[in-house]
């Protein structure tokens, strides 16, 4: 199976910390501003004021490299029924299309409110029978896009496709939003006044380093919205791929980065076995990660009465050793955001 390179350190100056976010009640930092316009719908919402709108987010449970991929996503599905959320998303990396994975997709259909999907890069790998398209993973998913919008509970929400190949694409996982999808995006911020949250495999906020190759014209889209509004339309831009935990924020719109649910890719100079023989055997690319024990994810709440955008994060640990511990210092892995686990966060609005 293709892999993407993952980067190995960030640009210090612009990232916040999760655990540093959560403990301060002033948004400090060079990439954080200090002052917060509440929600567009902040008066008028679609719902009971006083309920805020809640959801579940889980990312890159990569079915087709776990063997206990189906545990972890039925312990999502469970705890987002027990806390009676409004939906629930994926953001990508969540099964090929193939016979051996529809066990995996009905539990992610036992949940009983609406489900959304988010397309990753590795959707379309190899299913058994040579790369499959963006198509026949939607059909399977019964997906209703590539990328489309909903409304709910007063928020407006926007999945994009960033699977797109771009004209001087050569090798590897494109990871693009071509001109007609942008055209689309465009023109549904246009005609929508709710405060809007985007959903995207690949992070705009990283052009240079696995995330969407244009990622600056994506997010200048969602600054022109906010612009034309004269007001912050564009709260957040959710994103997996990335296997990281940190939260970033740039000319007052949110990215945060949620971690994958399964595991974080240290490569072939690291291998490891982390289960038994019988399970790498079955599964051979789990000995070039490093495996989080149990599933993680996160839970969202936007409360449009009080003001605030909070992240409630499910946390575990490395199984076997961490990445800094197999070779190579926390500084090459970057540490602070290579974390078995999802960090609480809140954020006024």
């Amino acid at each position: 199976m293709p892999v993407f390179a993952e980067m190995k350190q960030f640009p210090n100056s612009s990232l916040f910390h999760r655990r540093e976010f959560l403990k301060s009640s002033i948004l400090g930092g060079a990439s954080f501003v200090t002052t917060w316009p509440v929600l567009a719908n902040a008066q008028v919402k679609n719902t009971d004021p006083s309920r805020p709108l809640r959801f579940g987010i889980i990312t890159d449970i990569h079915k087709d490299v776990m063997h206990d991929a189906d545990e972890r996503l039925r312990v999502f599905v469970e705890q987002m029924e027990r806390e009676k959320v409004d939906f629930i998303v994926q953001l990508g990396d969540f099964c090929v299309p193939k016979e051996e994975n529809l066990g995996f997709l009905k539990v992610w259909n036992t949940f009983k409110g609406p489900r959304y999907h988010v397309l990753g890069n590795h959707d379309t790998d190899d299913n058994g029978q040579g790369p499959t398209t963006r198509e026949r993973t939607m059909a399977y998913w019964k997906m209703p896009a590539r990328f489309y919008s909903f409304d709910q509970g007063g928020v407006h929400f926007v999945v994009l496709d960033g699977n797109d190949r771009p004209a001087d694409h050569k090798s590897g996982y494109p990871r693009f939003v071509a001109d007609d999808q942008l055209k689309w995006l465009r023109k549904d911020l246009a005609t929508t006044k709710k405060s809007t949250v985007i959903f995207v495999h690949q992070s705009p906020e990283r052009p240079d380093d696995g995330g969407l190759q244009n990622g600056v014209a994506v997010r200048g889209i969602l600054e022109e919205a906010n612009r034309d509004a004269g007001f912050r339309k564009v709260v957040a831009c959710f994103t997996g791929h990335h296997h990281r935990d940190y939260v970033r924020q740039i000319n007052n719109i949110v990215y945060p980065q949620i971690n994958s649910a399964s595991y974080y890719w240290v490569g072939g100079n690291f291998l490891r076995v982390r289960y038994s023989k019988e399970v790498d055997a079955k599964y051979p690319y789990i000995k070039y990660t490093v495996p989080y024990r149990n599933s993680i994810f996160a839970l969202a709440t936007i409360d449009t009465g009080r003001g605030f955008l909070k992240i409630e994060g499910r946390r575990s640990e490395f199984v076997g050793p961490a990445p800094w511990e197999m070779g190579e210092t926390k500084d090459y892995w970057d540490a602070k955001t290579l974390t078995a686990g999802v960090a609480d966060w809140k954020m006024p609005l």
